[in-house]
């Protein structure tokens, strides 16, 4: 079952159960899906459609930064809400240490990567995870704080 297909599914059981948040969340990743494909002018893979859900999580997730900044933490915690409806979609995403021991040995096999090296070193990183769901800024910052521990 497609994702466009499972959000179609359980966009009709939040309606039913009268789960407002999870029904909207719902409709605006359907909406997200949809501009997508007509951009496209084509149905998407599954990659394609990964990568729409892993595009409004960073988008939810600046959102809660901007809004944490300005003190409507209700807002923030609405937009975590999204995140984790939304998150329920995807693989689950590589977590901090697994980033870290990929960094350190991608590192290692380099021999010894200075700063202007980073990219070298994101690109391969990067690569080992393949398909995997990562954050990306996380990924930056743990190459950052390794290239500056050398």
């Amino acid at each position: 079952m497609t994702i466009s297909a499972k959000v179609q599914k359980e966009m009709v059981d939040a309606m039913r159960n009268k789960q407002e948040l999870r029904l909207s969340t719902l409709r605006m990743v359907k909406a997200a899906l949809k501009n997508k494909e007509i951009d496209k002018r084509s149905a998407l893979d599954e990659k394609e459609e990964m990568q729409v859900l892993s595009t409004l999580i960073k988008q939810r997730k600046d959102s809660i930064e901007q809004f944490t900044k300005g003190g409507r933490l209700e807002l923030a915690r609405k937009e975590q809400q999204e995140i984790e409806i939304i998150e329920g979609y995807l693989p689950k995403a590589v977590g901090e240490e697994e980033v870290t021991a990929t960094v350190k040995a991608a590192i290692a096999e380099m021999g010894s990567p200075t700063m202007k090296d980073m990219g070298a070193v994101m690109k391969t990183v990067m690569a080992r995870f393949g398909g995997a769901r990562v954050d990306g800024k996380l990924v930056s910052e743990t190459v950052k704080r390794e290239l500056a521990g050398k």
